[in-house]
Protein backbone atom coordinates (compact mmCIF):
# COMPACT_ATOMS: atom_id res chain seq x y z
CA UNK A 1 0.00 0.00 0.00
CA UNK A 2 1.45 3.18 -1.09
CA UNK A 3 0.94 6.51 1.43
CA UNK A 4 -1.54 8.71 1.16
CA UNK A 5 0.16 11.77 1.05
CA UNK A 6 3.62 13.23 3.03
CA UNK A 7 3.60 15.83 5.54
CA UNK A 8 7.54 17.12 4.85
CA UNK A 9 9.49 13.45 5.46
CA UNK A 10 6.87 11.73 6.95
CA UNK A 11 5.14 9.63 5.51
CA UNK A 12 1.02 9.22 6.07
CA UNK A 13 -0.84 6.14 5.56
CA UNK A 14 -4.61 5.86 5.18
CA UNK A 15 -5.77 2.37 7.36
CA UNK A 16 -10.00 1.89 6.35
CA UNK A 17 -12.21 0.05 8.71
CA UNK A 18 -15.66 1.12 7.22
CA UNK A 19 -17.06 2.75 5.14
CA UNK A 20 -20.87 3.41 4.06
CA UNK A 21 -24.27 5.52 4.34
CA UNK A 22 -24.38 6.82 7.75
CA UNK A 23 -27.30 8.89 8.46
CA UNK A 24 -29.49 11.63 6.60
CA UNK A 25 -28.57 15.32 6.73
CA UNK A 26 -30.86 16.27 8.58
CA UNK A 27 -30.66 14.07 11.25
CA UNK A 28 -26.82 14.41 11.62
CA UNK A 29 -26.58 18.09 11.16
CA UNK A 30 -28.06 19.86 14.33
CA UNK A 31 -28.30 23.19 12.80
CA UNK A 32 -29.52 21.78 9.12
CA UNK A 33 -31.48 24.17 6.75
CA UNK A 34 -32.88 22.21 3.92
CA UNK A 35 -32.32 24.88 1.59
CA UNK A 36 -28.25 25.42 2.31
CA UNK A 37 -28.10 22.31 1.92
CA UNK A 38 -29.24 22.20 -1.10
CA UNK A 39 -27.16 24.85 -2.98
CA UNK A 40 -23.69 22.48 -1.77
CA UNK A 41 -25.73 19.04 -2.46
CA UNK A 42 -24.67 18.42 -5.95
CA UNK A 43 -20.69 18.55 -5.45
CA UNK A 44 -20.71 15.65 -2.54
CA UNK A 45 -22.21 12.86 -4.44
CA UNK A 46 -20.64 10.19 -4.44
CA UNK A 47 -17.94 10.79 -1.81
CA UNK A 48 -19.39 12.47 0.50
CA UNK A 49 -23.26 11.87 -0.08
CA UNK A 50 -25.15 8.62 -1.45
CA UNK A 51 -28.77 7.66 -2.00
CA UNK A 52 -29.82 10.32 0.19
CA UNK A 53 -27.24 9.23 3.30
CA UNK A 54 -24.01 10.97 4.48
CA UNK A 55 -21.36 8.92 3.28
CA UNK A 56 -18.19 8.40 5.55
CA UNK A 57 -15.72 5.98 6.58
CA UNK A 58 -14.12 4.64 9.72
CA UNK A 59 -10.47 5.28 8.90
CA UNK A 60 -7.38 5.59 11.42
CA UNK A 61 -4.27 7.89 9.73
CA UNK A 62 -0.60 6.74 10.70
CA UNK A 63 2.03 8.70 10.32
CA UNK A 64 5.70 7.40 10.07
CA UNK A 65 8.29 9.45 10.71
CA UNK A 66 10.98 6.91 9.74
CA UNK A 67 11.77 7.02 13.33
CA UNK A 68 8.47 6.12 14.79
CA UNK A 69 5.36 4.91 13.67
CA UNK A 70 2.11 7.60 15.87
CA UNK A 71 -1.32 6.24 14.75
CA UNK A 72 -4.37 8.74 14.58
CA UNK A 73 -7.50 7.35 16.35
CA UNK A 74 -8.50 3.66 16.02
CA UNK A 75 -11.93 3.46 14.68
CA UNK A 76 -15.19 1.24 15.93
CA UNK A 77 -12.82 -2.48 16.75
CA UNK A 78 -14.51 -5.45 16.20
CA UNK A 79 -16.55 -7.95 18.24
CA UNK A 80 -18.03 -4.54 20.89
CA UNK A 81 -21.57 -4.37 21.79
CA UNK A 82 -22.61 -1.07 21.14
CA UNK A 83 -26.31 -0.94 22.05
CA UNK A 84 -26.21 3.11 21.74
CA UNK A 85 -24.94 2.90 17.92
CA UNK A 86 -25.86 -0.31 17.02
CA UNK A 87 -24.27 0.21 13.69
CA UNK A 88 -20.86 0.03 15.08
CA UNK A 89 -21.38 -2.64 16.97
CA UNK A 90 -20.07 -6.60 16.54
CA UNK A 91 -18.23 -5.41 13.71
CA UNK A 92 -16.02 -8.10 11.92
CA UNK A 93 -13.73 -6.34 9.39
CA UNK A 94 -10.09 -6.62 8.36
CA UNK A 95 -8.66 -3.33 10.18
CA UNK A 96 -5.46 -5.33 11.38
CA UNK A 97 -5.04 -7.14 7.57
CA UNK A 98 -5.30 -3.66 6.29
CA UNK A 99 -2.67 -2.10 8.94
CA UNK A 100 -0.19 -5.18 7.24
CA UNK A 101 -0.98 -4.46 4.05
CA UNK A 102 0.55 -0.88 4.29
CA UNK A 103 3.14 -2.97 5.80
CA UNK A 104 3.31 -3.16 9.50
CA UNK A 105 2.14 -5.34 12.49
CA UNK A 106 0.59 -3.99 15.47
CA UNK A 107 3.94 -4.83 17.41
CA UNK A 108 5.57 -1.92 15.20
CA UNK A 109 2.90 1.01 16.49
CA UNK A 110 4.88 2.96 18.67
CA UNK A 111 2.48 5.51 19.87
CA UNK A 112 -1.47 5.64 19.53
CA UNK A 113 -3.22 9.12 19.62
CA UNK A 114 -6.93 9.30 20.17
CA UNK A 115 -8.51 12.43 19.68
CA UNK A 116 -11.03 12.19 21.99
CA UNK A 117 -12.87 9.44 23.60
CA UNK A 118 -15.78 8.25 21.45
CA UNK A 119 -16.96 5.17 20.19
CA UNK A 120 -15.31 5.32 16.50
CA UNK A 121 -12.39 6.61 17.75
CA UNK A 122 -10.94 4.16 20.11
CA UNK A 123 -12.14 0.55 19.28
CA UNK A 124 -9.01 -0.82 17.86
CA UNK A 125 -7.30 0.43 21.04
CA UNK A 126 -8.17 -3.27 22.90
CA UNK A 127 -9.12 -6.75 20.83
CA UNK A 128 -10.54 -9.63 22.74
CA UNK A 129 -8.21 -12.58 23.57
CA UNK A 130 -9.72 -15.53 25.40
CA UNK A 131 -12.49 -13.08 26.70
CA UNK A 132 -10.33 -10.65 27.88
CA UNK A 133 -9.41 -7.29 26.48
CA UNK A 134 -5.85 -6.70 25.88
CA UNK A 135 -4.19 -3.67 24.34
CA UNK A 136 -4.24 -4.32 20.75
CA UNK A 137 -0.72 -2.25 19.99
CA UNK A 138 0.64 -4.40 22.96
CA UNK A 139 4.41 -1.70 22.87
CA UNK A 140 2.45 1.32 22.09
CA UNK A 141 2.55 4.11 24.96
CA UNK A 142 -1.65 5.54 23.99
CA UNK A 143 -2.44 9.21 24.63
CA UNK A 144 -5.77 10.01 26.33
CA UNK A 145 -7.18 13.55 26.47
CA UNK A 146 -6.86 13.94 30.35
CA UNK A 147 -10.64 15.84 30.46
CA UNK A 148 -12.07 13.19 27.83
CA UNK A 149 -10.82 10.10 30.39
CA UNK A 150 -12.39 12.20 32.99
CA UNK A 151 -15.42 13.18 31.08
CA UNK A 152 -16.36 9.80 29.75
CA UNK A 153 -14.87 7.34 33.23
CA UNK A 154 -18.36 5.91 34.78
CA UNK A 155 -16.11 6.20 38.00
CA UNK A 156 -15.77 10.20 37.96
CA UNK A 157 -18.60 12.68 38.70
CA UNK A 158 -18.74 14.59 35.47
CA UNK A 159 -19.62 11.11 33.17
CA UNK A 160 -23.50 11.31 33.83
CA UNK A 161 -23.59 14.91 32.32
CA UNK A 162 -22.45 14.37 29.17
CA UNK A 163 -25.37 14.13 26.52
CA UNK A 164 -23.48 11.55 24.64
CA UNK A 165 -23.51 8.95 27.49
CA UNK A 166 -25.48 6.57 26.38
CA UNK A 167 -24.56 6.35 22.52
CA UNK A 168 -20.83 6.03 23.83
CA UNK A 169 -21.86 3.05 26.49
CA UNK A 170 -19.57 -0.02 27.29
CA UNK A 171 -16.58 2.35 25.56
CA UNK A 172 -14.77 3.53 28.47
CA UNK A 173 -15.09 0.09 29.95
CA UNK A 174 -13.79 -2.45 26.85
CA UNK A 175 -11.44 0.42 24.83
CA UNK A 176 -9.96 2.59 27.16
CA UNK A 177 -10.01 1.22 30.72
CA UNK A 178 -7.99 -1.92 29.50
CA UNK A 179 -4.99 0.62 28.52
CA UNK A 180 -4.98 1.91 31.55
CA UNK A 181 -4.89 -1.32 33.71
CA UNK A 182 -2.14 -2.14 31.10
CA UNK A 183 -0.05 0.68 32.45
CA UNK A 184 -0.21 1.85 28.47
CA UNK A 185 -1.68 5.49 28.83
CA UNK A 186 -0.53 8.68 29.01
CA UNK A 187 -3.18 11.40 29.87
CA UNK A 188 -2.35 14.79 28.46
CA UNK A 189 -3.14 18.42 28.23
CA UNK A 190 -3.13 21.03 25.74
CA UNK A 191 0.54 21.49 24.51
CA UNK A 192 1.49 17.66 25.10
CA UNK A 193 4.37 16.90 22.63
CA UNK A 194 3.73 13.19 20.86
CA UNK A 195 6.54 12.94 18.70
CA UNK A 196 9.34 15.43 17.32
CA UNK A 197 7.03 18.04 15.41
CA UNK A 198 3.66 16.73 16.97
CA UNK A 199 1.78 18.72 19.28
CA UNK A 200 -1.90 17.72 20.69
CA UNK A 201 -3.68 20.93 20.79
CA UNK A 202 -7.01 21.62 22.90
CA UNK A 203 -9.68 21.33 20.51
CA UNK A 204 -13.31 21.24 22.77
CA UNK A 205 -16.63 21.28 22.11
CA UNK A 206 -17.21 18.16 20.44
CA UNK A 207 -16.39 16.28 23.57
CA UNK A 208 -14.90 18.40 26.13
CA UNK A 209 -11.19 17.39 25.71
CA UNK A 210 -11.14 17.06 22.31
CA UNK A 211 -7.74 17.43 21.08
CA UNK A 212 -6.75 18.01 17.21
CA UNK A 213 -2.85 16.79 16.35
CA UNK A 214 -0.70 19.14 14.58
CA UNK A 215 1.93 17.68 12.11
CA UNK A 216 5.01 19.90 11.17
CA UNK A 217 7.78 18.05 9.17
CA UNK A 218 10.32 20.87 6.76
CA UNK A 219 7.99 23.58 6.76
CA UNK A 220 4.53 21.84 6.01
CA UNK A 221 1.49 21.32 8.28
CA UNK A 222 -1.07 19.09 8.99
CA UNK A 223 -4.29 19.17 11.14
CA UNK A 224 -5.45 15.51 12.55
CA UNK A 225 -8.90 17.22 13.18
CA UNK A 226 -10.89 14.26 14.24
CA UNK A 227 -14.67 15.28 14.71
CA UNK A 228 -13.94 18.88 13.84
CA UNK A 229 -15.48 18.18 10.63
CA UNK A 230 -17.56 15.47 10.04
CA UNK A 231 -18.34 16.78 6.44
CA UNK A 232 -17.35 19.41 3.97
CA UNK A 233 -20.94 21.39 4.59
CA UNK A 234 -19.18 22.00 7.61
CA UNK A 235 -16.42 24.10 5.78
CA UNK A 236 -18.40 26.33 4.09
CA UNK A 237 -21.11 26.54 6.96
CA UNK A 238 -18.87 26.27 10.61
CA UNK A 239 -21.53 27.09 12.87
CA UNK A 240 -23.24 23.60 11.62
CA UNK A 241 -22.23 20.94 14.02
CA UNK A 242 -23.25 17.14 14.48
CA UNK A 243 -25.99 16.15 16.93
CA UNK A 244 -22.88 14.18 18.92
CA UNK A 245 -21.11 17.70 20.02
CA UNK A 246 -21.62 18.21 23.31
CA UNK A 247 -21.04 21.98 23.91
CA UNK A 248 -22.64 23.35 20.40
CA UNK A 249 -21.50 27.17 20.84
CA UNK A 250 -17.93 25.69 21.82
CA UNK A 251 -17.79 22.91 19.27
CA UNK A 252 -18.56 26.00 16.01
CA UNK A 253 -16.15 28.39 17.82
CA UNK A 254 -13.27 26.02 17.66
CA UNK A 255 -14.04 24.81 13.90
CA UNK A 256 -13.76 27.84 13.10
CA UNK A 257 -10.59 28.82 15.02
CA UNK A 258 -9.24 25.48 13.07
CA UNK A 259 -10.49 26.52 9.69
CA UNK A 260 -8.79 30.07 10.20
CA UNK A 261 -5.52 28.88 11.65
CA UNK A 262 -5.38 26.10 8.64
CA UNK A 263 -5.92 28.77 5.55
CA UNK A 264 -3.58 30.98 7.34
CA UNK A 265 -0.81 28.21 7.62
CA UNK A 266 -1.79 26.37 4.22
CA UNK A 267 -1.73 23.50 6.35
CA UNK A 268 -3.92 20.14 5.43
CA UNK A 269 -6.58 19.01 7.24
CA UNK A 270 -7.24 15.43 7.94
CA UNK A 271 -10.76 14.40 9.24
CA UNK A 272 -11.55 11.22 11.05
CA UNK A 273 -14.54 10.34 8.37
CA UNK A 274 -14.55 12.25 5.16
CA UNK A 275 -15.08 10.53 1.74
CA UNK A 276 -12.37 10.58 -0.55
CA UNK A 277 -9.82 12.05 -1.52
CA UNK A 278 -10.29 11.94 2.55
CA UNK A 279 -8.34 14.93 3.45
CA UNK A 280 -8.89 18.85 2.49
CA UNK A 281 -7.18 21.87 2.69
CA UNK A 282 -9.42 25.13 2.61
CA UNK A 283 -9.09 29.06 1.64
CA UNK A 284 -11.19 31.58 2.69
CA UNK A 285 -14.28 32.64 0.52
CA UNK A 286 -16.25 36.16 1.41
CA UNK A 287 -18.87 34.19 3.63
CA UNK A 288 -16.01 32.28 4.88
CA UNK A 289 -14.33 28.92 4.11
CA UNK A 290 -14.63 26.85 1.02
CA UNK A 291 -12.46 23.29 0.51
CA UNK A 292 -9.99 23.14 -1.91
CA UNK A 293 -9.92 19.39 -2.95
CA UNK A 294 -6.40 19.98 -5.15
CA UNK A 295 -4.73 16.47 -6.54
CA UNK A 296 -1.68 19.11 -7.12
CA UNK A 297 -1.47 19.51 -3.44
CA UNK A 298 -1.94 15.63 -2.38
CA UNK A 299 -5.78 16.96 -0.97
Amino acid sequence: MEEAFRIGSHKVYRIEEWQGGFSPPEALFAEFESRVFAEHAPGFEPDFMRDGLIYGYLQSWLIDTGDELVLVDTGAGNEKDRPGIPIFGNLQTDFLAKLEEAGFAPEDIDKVFCTHLHIDHVGWNTRLVEGEWEPTFANATYYFPTLDEAAWNPAKETYGSLGGAEVNANVFEDSVAPIIKAGRAELIEHGASIADGMTAIDSPGHTPGHMVLEVESEGEIAFFTGDILHHPMQISQPGWNSVYCEDRDQAASTRRAILDRAADRNARIVPAHFGAPHSVFVERAQDGFRPVFDERRGG
